[in-house]
């Protein structure tokens, strides 16, 4: 279970990419477009972050719902996959085609690749 919980905390760990490709997403208004009307997937996953702040969706069988603000060039979220709190991570962004990058801790942690639908 705890190791469930570190996978879901930060959205599962991705499978390698060259980090190369991917290009980072810097500001409120390119995340904001990015996501808009899409949602988040990864095997187990789905998630909609909408505009007005919030995160809803299921992942791994339990409901996900949060809270997000872009803070001095990152993803700042607050998280609950299911009654467990996951807790505030501001996270770097980086996109390369219709795979999102989120690395947690500012961009020196670990990291999730979701696809974009």
């Amino acid at each position: 279970m705890p190791r469930m919980i570190a996978l879901v905390s930060v959205l599962l760990l991705a499978t390698p990419v060259f980090a190369e490709s991917f290009k980072p997403v810097t500001s409120r208004d390119s995340f904001v477009s990015l996501m808009q009307n899409r949602e988040l997937t990864r095997l187990g996953i789905s998630l909609t972050v909408t505009p007005d702040g919030r995160i809803d969706g299921r992942a791994f069988g339990r409901d996900v719902s949060g809270a997000w603000r872009w803070q001095s060039g990152y993803f700042c979220r607050d998280l609950y996959w299911g009654s467990k709190n996951l807790g505030p991570n501001c996270q770097a962004v980086k996109v390369q085609g219709q795979t999102v990058r989120f690395i947690s801790d500012q961009g020196t942690g670990e990291y999730a690749d979701l696809t974009l639908r």
